[in-house]
C-alpha cells in the first residue's frame, strides 16, 4: 500500500483531518470533518449518510465513488473514516445548504464563468496566468519561461495525440521516459527531490530545468514528426531519444561549470523574500 502521511489541518479553530497518499498524489479529507464545519451540526455522522442517499435519489453517482481510509480519532486511535479528494469535496460542497458553503459555491462558478471565457478566448487565459504568478511572487524573466514551456509541452502533446497516444497513463510513462532521460530520474523521484507533494513540478524548476525541460520535448516532438511513430512502443523510443539530447547538454554544462543543474529549489527559494533579488 502507497505510503500516506496524515496530518490534521485547521478551519475556523475546528480540525479537519487529511491524508496525503503517495501513489495517487492527492490530498483526501474527512468528509465528516468538513460537514460539521459547514453545517454546525451535533450530528455529522447522520448528516453525511441522509446526504449520500439524497444524491443517491437524485442519481449522482459521486457517493459511490467515496473511500475510506484511516485517520486518527480523539482517543488517539485510527479508524476507517470516509474521505474525499478535492474534486469530490468541492462537489459535495455544492450540496450543502448553508451560509458557510456559499462562499465556496461563488468560487465555482466564477471559476466556471472564467474557464468559458478563455475557450472563448484563449489569450484571457494566459493573461490571467501571466498575473497569477505575478501575484505569487515569479520573475518576469521566469515567468516568460514558464509560458513558453506550456506551448512546447502543448505542442508535444498535440503530436502524441496525432500518434495515438492515450492522455492519462500512457501520456505519463513518456513524460516520465523524456524525465529519466534528461534529468535522471522519474517525475515523482523529481518531484521528492524537491520535496513536492501536489504541487507542480514545472513551477518548482529552475530557469535552466525549465529550459532543459523544453529542450527535451521540443526535441521529441520534432523526432516523432520526422520518425512518425506507429506504436507505444516507438514513441518510448523516441520519448527516450528526445530526452536523451537535452541529458547530454545538461552534462556538458555541468561539466563547464562545475555545478548541478538539478536542484532541490522549489518555489519557495524561486520567489525570494521581499527585498532579496529575485532568481533570474
Amino acid at each position: 500500500m502507497a505510503k500516506k502521511d496524515t496530518t490534521i489541518k485547521l478551519f475556523e479553530s475546528k480540525q479537519v483531518r487529511t491524508v496525503w497518499d503517495n501513489g495517487t498524489e492527492k490530498w483526501y479529507f474527512s468528509i465528516v470533518d468538513v460537514i460539521e464545519i459547514l453545517t454546525g451540526s451535533e450530528r455529522p455522522r447522520k448528516y453525511w449518510g441522509d446526504l449520500k442517499a439524497k444524491l443517491k435519489n437524485e442519481g449522482s453517482q459521486l457517493s459511490e465513488k467515496i473511500g475510506q481510509l484511516k485517520m486518527p480519532s480523539p482517543d488517539g486511535k485510527m479508524y476507517l473514516t470516509d474521505v474525499a479528494d478535492t474534486e469530490q469535496l468541492l462537489r459535495l460542497v455544492q450540496s450543502i445548504p448553508s451560509p458557510k458553503a456559499e462562499p465556496f459555491k461563488m468560487w465555482l462558478a466564477k471559476i466556471g464563468y472564467e474557464r468559458i471565457e478563455e475557450t472563448e478566448d484563449p489569450e484571457i487565459g494566459i493573461d490571467r496566468l501571466m498575473e497569477t504568478y505575478l501575484k505569487k511572487g515569479y520573475s518576469t524573466a521566469w515567468i516568460n519561461q514558464r509560458l513558453k514551456s506550456i506551448e512546447v509541452r502543448k505542442e508535444l502533446t498535440d503530436e502524441w495525440d496525432n500518434r495515438g497516444v492515450k492522455k492519462g497513463e500512457e501520456y505519463a510513462i513518456l513524460t516520465d521516459e523524456i524525465t529519466k532521460a534528461w534529468a535522471g530520474k522519474t517525475v515523482k523521484e523529481y518531484k521528492k527531490f524537491k520535496g513536492l507533494k501536489k504541487e507542480n513540478l514545472r513551477d518548482n524548476m529552475t530557469n535552466l530545468e525549465l529550459v532543459l525541460n523544453m529542450l527535451a520535448e521540443a526535441t521529441t516532438t520534432e523526432i516523432s514528426k520526422e520518425k512518425k511513430p506507429k506504436n507505444f512502443e516507438e514513441n518510448k523510443t523516441i520519448a527516450k531519444q528526445g530526452g536523451t539530447i537535452a541529458g547530454n547538454t545538461r552534462q556538458a554544462i555541468e561539466a563547464k561549470s562545475g555545478r548541478k543543474i538539478i536542484t532541490q529549489q522549489n518555489a519557495k527559494e524561486l520567489k525570494p523574500k521581499p527585498g532579496k533579488k529575485q532568481l533570474e
